[in-house]
């Protein structure tokens, strides 16, 4: 029998760490692939008895680090069935002060990092009916002041999985995940992990009442991945709490 492989991008930490320890828990072999050298063999250290995980540092931006992610990925596990796009950075600032530089950085790891991944696994996904989750973000649909480059990117997200639903099919089914206010604080790399502390508001502003958490984000990448959501492709999912439906008036 063929064991299923994930692939995880910005893996060591955060919600693509909770997604790690899903795929684990449901029977996955796992390969995560982060720029953090030091949370990436960290959590896979941490993840050891789980099951079988691999970790391999890259920086998705660059295309000769994804065909080494790649090859990397048959040589330990020979194939792969779900890549996960989750590897983001952000950069927050005014928009005649956001530098070019800055700018083409964010849309490097966010946007150019979930292409280049598609690109390269996409011969791979194809013998195993495999399917792509990406990580986009709420603010793709709604927005702060000074989040232009991230926003973009992630806008630019859940247009690609559309895109690459209909290049794909009918063998790989692309679908996109948008959280929202998600606490990823007790899911860092030790060095900087720490418990939150939500205020009432924090919590009661969304329907739910509480904040997000990254298991809100991992139990939908998991059924995404499954024969369970075989009807599912091309679609954008936000979670968070009923935000992006919220009506909102000062």
């Amino acid at each position: 029998m063929i064991t299923q492989v994930a692939v995880i991008t910005g893996g060591a930490q955060g919600i693509g760490k909770a997604m790690a320890h899903r795929f684990l828990s449901d029977g996955f072999a796992v390969m995560i692939a982060d720029y953090d050298a030091d949370a990436g063999r960290e959590t896979a250290a941490e993840y050891a008895a789980l099951g079988a995980i691999r970790f391999v540092q890259a920086n998705v931006a660059s295309e000769p680090d994804v065909v080494r992610l790649v090859a990397d990925t048959v040589a330990a596990f020979a194939g792969v069935n779900v890549l996960i796009n989750n590897a983001a950075i952000s950069c927050n600032s005014p928009v005649t002060e956001l530098s070019l530089a800055d700018w083409e950085r964010v849309l490097g790891v966010n946007l150019t990092g979930p292409f280049l991944c598609a690109k390269h696994f996409a011969p791979l996904l194809r013998k195993r009916y495999g399917a792509i989750i990406n990580i986009a973000s709420t603010r793709a649909l709604m927005s702060e002041p000074n989040t232009e480059a991230y926003s973009a990117s992630k806008g630019g997200i859940v247009a690609l999985t559309h895109a690459l639903a209909a290049s794909l099919a009918p063998d790989v089914r692309v679908n996109c995940i948008s959280p929202g206010w998600i606490e990823t604080g007790v899911w860092a790399k030790s060095s900087v992990r720490a418990v939150p502390a939500h205020t009432p508001a924090d919590k009661n502003q969304h329907w739910v009442g509480r904040v997000g958490q990254p298991e809100d984000i991992a139990h939908l990448a998991a059924y995404l991945a499954s024969d369970k959501s075989g009807f599912i492709t091309g679609t954008n999912m936000p979670v968070d709490g009923g935000m992006t439906h919220k009506m909102i008036y000062v």
